[in-house]
Order: structure tokens, then C-alpha cells, then sequence
């Protein structure tokens, strides 16, 4: 997907001036560029602080080399190149197609037929490669380009010749875990039957969406692709038994690709006749955009004076980095008043504008760590209620600037930015789909219709961000309320809060009547539906705070009318309560957090921590008795542990069941630790705010600090999917990584 370049990429590569950024690797940037006389290209070039480095230059000269070999009928044809320029470069055909993965995520699963006619030009595309004594070693979704003509195989940046060894160290896995063959998994020689174990990985992921040995950490990965078996589930019948020999540990019982050719598809009809139509669409929009774009330069990075300046002139920003500037694009300068901030993306290996001003003050003895990538955010629409940060799939959604969001967690790419003025309370995700209330046609400045306008659900694309045709709809409900709320998701439903009667743009109204139902999302039928408590004239207070779902529980803290807060325990099947009780002493604003749930219980800080059993509401148990007079932020449950920062001690963790301290932080160092946001775990640190810093307790060692980030975020969420922990706060978006 093209985004800007940035301020400081070349303005020429030869005779190649870039147009666009179409992404960057560990060994160098891939533009968009094109000649004077129109002819456009994909061209890598190294990235500068390694260019001088021989060893990098002998492999890029390779990665050109492997290039042609495999050809333009299954690759990207080679154009040009100049291996021996200070930053050397290689320009070859702009391939009109998504990436595999994007293909999958675009249309679901291929079809069987589409799998087949894959399999075979892939294995043409190998043995091709392989008659000329070459392995590629990274055959991934996202090296595999599909076009209507046929796949073509890029990214050769570590393939080499069979048998080579002087660029990869015996013993070391080079190449990406989930599509590793296990030769290559333990550092052993990869020949070509490892290009077919990786083939087959790939052929798994077209069919079924994932990966044949999960997602996950490096090492559990490369643990399964050595020694457990591939989940084939979801594979079509006809293609397990071809895939199980490609997938044998053994690489000397696996099949030669030309065998597979001949199995996987018989040659008949064009790929074209063999491919979805949704994806056929994209691949004629892509030819099309591609023709529509038009050079775009980020401004260089502005620092702390500049952001108290005035605004210099404005950077031409295409729509899609730009959230939402109601038509302009400009960069919003803090000091300049201005609502609108863009979507303005640095990525952590090179210079860019840093998540925080100042020094840091930390005393940790260690090395400081820079943000893996950052962008600029805008305010939400409404500020009634702060951005949120959504988990889903492989991005990271929020609500900022005129719209919704959505940005790839691994690099800070900007995938989608809405222009439909969606509500932050109206937006909510299970982790894999992100569902959203839609307004119906003709509704826009049009509220005050009597009788209002139905209550629409739909999903969102995570390619485009666009709602697709609604699952659901409502006209027992007036769908234009501002106040409607899409609770939350989970196992297949929609939990919404939606009211009847007329519209007011001034808060609730003592007439209307509002109720809580759930909807299935398959059916788009409603499941339950339960009144609830009338809300005061002109009240802008939301319902519900926080949402979650376990078992058969529907945990909620809702706000009362008089602004006290509630914990309401539901139950799934038919919404009715299970208890309801108050929780003291704690503002609805604090607990705008995700809640800190269980099979068990729920856990809730914010003054004392206590745990509330789900079955009945009962406390079963709370620091008090030990610690009277504490104070504990938000938590986090995680596999039987609740950890919680305790004001001026640090983070402290608990047994779920009854509350027992199993460590506290150690180091001396956890007295300014944040109490306003629930940390975040990873493998080895638990993360929580101080200061300036998110810092990185060792949470399996010493239970001391032992890394910190420069930022400005005050809220943090997990993304487990990239390893990053992604930070929101100060206007801007950062990752760092969640080790």
C-alpha cells in the first residue's frame, strides 16, 4: 500500500525519481518510482547505514542475482540496477497484485481450485530457481505476489546458492519462524525440499488463513516446525495428502516440485478463471490507483521549539496519512490551536521525531531504547470519552481526527483512515473482527426525523476500513441517538446499548427509553433485549464504562445516574442480572480501562484491590486487611496472576484466588509508578508507566526493572500478534517491543 515519502529519501535513484513509500526491511526501503517518461517501477535500495558494510552489499548483489534467475513469468522482472552505487539499488517490474496474505485477509480462505492453480505456478516458480542452484529460504504469504496472470515470487534478500554457506553461519535460523522448514529451523543446510516444506506452509495459509504451525513467539514457532505436527484443519480433503509429504521433518521423503506440479493442477484455463472474484476486483483497483498517485513528501520532523512556533508552510499529505483534516493537509503544529493532527509515520531505523521531550530521568543502568516506530494522532471527534486503543488482527484501531483508524502494529503503516465521524463508543473488536454502528442512508443532517432512522450494525474491512452491508438492523430503535453504545463483542455477539425516542444533539432526555439487548452476528438476530435505568434531562453520561465477557458472564461497570459507578454481572444467554453492586469511592473516569477478568472473578483497583466473585458479587478477597490505606491502579489477570501497581511501591503481583503476594518489585525505583493505567505482560517484563518512561520489570528474575522507553503515552495495550506494546498519549502513536 503507498504512503508519502519521507523528508529526507533521495530525490533520484539514476534515472528512477520516487513516487511513493511501498514499504522497508531490515536491508532496505522499497519505493514506488518511476522515469521521465512515465515508466513506473518498484525499486529497493539499501538502507544507508549499512551500505558501506561488504558483507550487506554481497548479499543485495545476490538478492539481484536471484531476481533474474527466477525470471518476470514468476517474479518481478528485473529492470535495473546498479550494485555499486554508494547506496546501491535494484528497479524491477511494479507488480500488479496484493501480497498473498493480503489476498487471504481480503477474501477469506481460497477456494480449492484457487489453491491448486497457486500450488502449480508456484512450483514452477521453484524449479526454476532450484535448476539454477538456487533456494529462496523465505517463501512467506507476503513474498508471494498474486496477479491475474499468475504468482510471481519476490523478496530474495537472503536466498543463495545451494550449498553456500558464506553469508549464513551453520547454526543460526535465518528467515521467518512460522514458514520455516525444520532444517532451516535448527540452523542446518536449507536445500530446495526446504522451499517445499515452506511452499506447502504457505499453500496451508491460502486455504485455511493461518499458518500450519500457529502464531506466536519465535521460539515456540521454531519448537512446533521441528517437532509437532501441522494443523491441517480446514484444509480441503484433496490437498491434505499432497501437503502432509511436503510437510514431512524428513526433507529427503518430501516431493521434488516438479512432482507437485502435475498433482496440484492439470494446466487447464487461465489463473485468472481460477481466482475469487473479490480478488480479481483489487487486482484491476490496484492497476488502476497506481496510475492516480502523485509525488508526496513528509516535512522533516519538527522538534520541541518548532512545535511551539508558528506553522510553516504546508506538506501536501495524501488522504490516507492524514486523519482526517477536514479537507486540508497540513501538519497541525501544537502552538497553532488546531484540532487536526495527520498521521505522520517515522519508523525506529533512522532519525525521526521522538515520543517524548526532555531527558529522561531514569537510573536504570541500562541502554535506552527508541520507539520501533511512531506516528501523530488527532483528538477524537467528541472528547465526551478519551481515544481507545482496539486489538484487532493484525492492527491497532482507534478513533482520532474525523474517523477511525487503523495501523499495522508490527510497522506504524497506516492501513485505513475513515471519514465517517465515527464515535469512539460506537466501534468494538473481539480480536478478530471490528464491528461498528453505521448510520442509515439519508440520516446526515437529518436527525431530527421523526420516528429517527433504524439501528444499523455492520462490520468494518480491515483492508479499507469501510463498513460492509450491515449484519443487523433495528427500527424499533432510533439509530441516529448520539448516545447508543456498542458495549462490546465476544463468541459471536454484539452487546449494544440503543435507545427509542426523538433526537437531541443536548444529552439524554427524560422521554427517551433505552435498553440493552445482544445480537448475534451471523444471524443478525437479536438474542435478548433488558430495559435500563432512566437516564437525567441533559445528562452526556454513557451507560456503560468498561465491558468484558467470560463464560457466561457479561461483566460490566456501568455509571449510575448520580455518577457513582456500578459493577452489573449479566448473563449472556438471556441479559438478565446476576448481582449488581457498588463500588465506592471510585470516579467513573478511572475506569475507563478493560477489565480485569477471569473464569472466577473480577478484579477491580483504583483504591483497594479486591477481587469479586462473578457467581454471587461477594468479595473474595482485598488488601485491605494487609495493607490498609493502599492504593492500586487498574489490573491485569494473566494466567492465574494479578498484577496491579501499588502507589509509591511499584508493581506488586497476587495470587487470583485468594490474593496472596507472590513478589514485589524490587530496585527502589517503583515509587513514581503510574496508577491510572493496568500494566501490560509480556514473556519476560511487566510494563507500567513512570514519568516519562514505560518501564520493563523482570517479572521471572530478580522482580526488578531492567529496561525503559522514552514516551509520552498514557495508555498501552499488548499486541501480541507483533510483539509490540503500543502506546497512546501526547498526540501520538508509538510501538515499543513487548519482550
Amino acid at each position: 500500500m503507498p504512503f508519502p515519502l519521507n523528508h529526507d529519501d533521495p530525490q533520484t535513484f539514476g534515472p528512477y525519481r520516487p513516487v511513493a513509500r511501498l514499504g522497508s526491511g531490515g536491508m532496505g526501503t522499497v519505493y514506488l518510482a518511476r522515469t521521465a517518461g512515465g515508466r513506473t517501477v518498484a525499486l529497493k535500495a539499501m538502507h544507508a547505514h549499512i551500505a558501506s558494510d561488504p558483507a550487506f552489499r554481497t548479499r543485495f548483489r545476490l538478492e539481484a542475482d536471484a531476481a533474474r534467475v527466477v525470471g518476470e513469468r514468476f517474479g518481478a522482472g528485473v529492470v535495473d540496477a546498479d550494485p555499486r552505487a554508494e547506496s546501491p539499488w535494484l528497479a524491477t517490474e511494479y507488480v500488479l497484485g496484493p501480497p498473498l496474505d493480503e489476498a487471504v485477509e481480503l477474501c477469506g480462505p481460497l477456494p480449492e481450485a484457487s489453491v491448486r492453480a497457486l500450488g502449480a505456478a508456484l512450483c514452477g516458480a521453484l524449479e526454476q530457481l532450484h535448476a539454477s542452484d538456487v533456494v529462496h529460504r523465505d517463501l512467506k504469504p507476503s513474498n508471494i505476489l498474486v496477479t491475474a496472470y499468475g504468482p510471481k515470487v519476490i523478496d530474495f534478500g537472503i536466498a543463495r546458492a545451494a550449498g553456500d554457506d558464506r553469508l549464513t553461519r551453520v547454526g543460526v535460523a535465518v528467515g521467518t519462524p512460522a514458514f520455516m522448514s525444520p532444517e532451516q529451523a535448527s540452523g542446518q543446510e536449507h536445500t530446495p525440499a526446504g522451499d517445499v516444506f515452506a511452499l506447502a506452509g504457505l499453500l496451508v495459509f491460502a486455504a485455511t488463513g493461518r499458518p500450519p504451525f500457529g502464531h506466536g513467539q519465535a521460539a515456540d514457532l521454531l519448537y512446533r516446525v521441528q517437532y509437532a505436527e501441522p494443523d491441517l484443519s480446514g484444509v480441503p480433503g484433496g490437498l491434505v495428502p499432497m501437503l502432509v509429504q511436503c510437510l514431512d521433518k524428513n526433507p529427503f521423503r518430501r516431493p521434488t516440485t516438479s512432482q507437485l506440479a502435475a498433482e496440484f493442477h492439470d494446466g487447464s484455463g487461465e489463473f485468472a478463471d481460477h481466482l475469487p472474484d473479490a480478488l480479481l476486483a483489487d487486482i484491476a483497483r490496484r492497476a488502476t490507483e497506481v496510475w492516480q498517485l502523485t509525488p508526496q513528501r513528509l516535512p522533516a520532523p519538527l522538534d520541541e521549539e518548532a512545535e511551539t512556533a508558528a506553522p510553516t508552510a504546508a506538506a501536501r499529505i495524501s488522504r490516507r496519512r492524514l486523519l482526517f483534516t477536514g479537507g486540508g493537509a497540513a501538519l497541525a503544529v501544537a502552538g497553532a490551536g488546531a484540532a487536526a493532527w495527520s498521521w505522520n509515520e517515522w519508523s525506529g531505523t533512522g532519525p525521526g521525531p521522538q515520543p517524548t521531550a526532555g531527558p529522561s530521568n531514569s537510573l536504570l543502568p541500562k541502554k535506552k531504547l527508541d520507539s520501533s516506530w511512531q506516528i501523530q494522532v488527532a483528538d477524537p471527534p467528541d472528547d465526551t470519552i478519551p481515544a481507545q486503543l482496539h486489538v484487532v488482527a493484525n492492527l491497532v484501531t482507534l478513533v482520532a481526527g474525523k474517523g477511525l483508524g487503523g495501523i499495522v502494529a508490527q510497522n506504524g503503516h497506516v492501513q485505513f483512515a475513515s471519514d465517517q465521524m465515527e464515535n469512539t463508543w460506537q466501534v468494538a473488536t473481539d480480536g478478530e473482527r471490528l464491528i461498528r454502528v453505521v448510520q442509515a442512508d439519508g440520516s446526515e443532517n437529518n436527525a431530527g426525523k421523526p420516528g429517527g432512522f433504524p439501528l444499523l450494525l455492520a462490520s468494518v474491512d480491515l483492508l479499507t476500513g469501510r463498513a460492509s452491508k450491515p449484519f443487523a438492523e433495528f427500527t424499533d430503535f432510533n439509530g441516529v441517538l448520539p448516545e447508543t453504545q456498542l458495549v462490546c463483542t465476544a463468541d459471536g455477539v454484539a452487546y449494544v446499548a440503543a435507545g427509542r425516542g426523538k433526537f437531541s444533539d443536548e444529552g439524554f432526555l427524560a422521554s427517551q427509553s433505552w435498553y440493552l439487548f445482544a445480537v448475534d452476528i451471523t444471524s443478525g438476530k437479536r438474542v435478548w433485549t433488558t430495559p435500563l435505568p432512566a437516564r437525567r434531562q441533559g445528562s452526556e453520561r454513557l451507560y456503560f464504562l468498561s465491558a468484558a465477557v467470560t463464560g457466561r458472564h457479561l461483566v460490566t461497570l456501568q455509571e449510575a445516574d448520580d455518577g457513582t459507578v456500578r459493577a452489573v454481572v449479566r448473563d449472556t444467554r438471556t441479559g438478565a442480572v446476576r448481582w449488581d453492586r457498588p463500588l465506592d469511592g471510585i470516579k467513573p473516569d478511572r475506569v475507563r480501562q478493560p477489565l480485569a477478568v477471569d473464569g472466577q472473578q473480577m478484579y477491580v483497583g483504583n483504591g483497594p484491590l479486591r477481587a469479586l466473585r462473578l457467581s454471587d458479587g461477594a468479595v473474595a478477597w482485598n488488601t485491605t486487611s494487609g495493607r490498609r490505606g493502599t492504593t492500586y491502579g487498574p489490573p491485569l489477570v494473566s494466567n492465574g496472576t494479578v498484577f496491579a501497581a501499588e502507589k509509591g511501591r511499584g508493581l506488586v503481583a497476587f495470587t487470583s484466588d485468594d490474593g496472596t503476594v507472590m513478589w514485589e518489585e524490587r530496585g527502589g525505583q517503583g515509587a513514581d509508578a503510574d496508577v491510572t493505567a493496568p500494566p501490560v505482560i509480556g514473556p519476560n517484563y511487566v510494563y507500567n508507566k513512570r514519568g516519562s518512561e514505560l518501564v520493563g520489570v523482570a517479572w521471572h528474575a530478580n522482580f526488578a526493572p531492567a529496561r525503559s522507553f522514552k514516551t509520552t503515552g498514557d495508555q498501552f495495550v499488548a499486541h501480541e500478534k507483533s510483539s509490540r506494546v503500543i502506546a497512546l498519549g501526547g498526540r501520538f502513536l508509538a510501538a515499543f517491543p513487548l519482550q
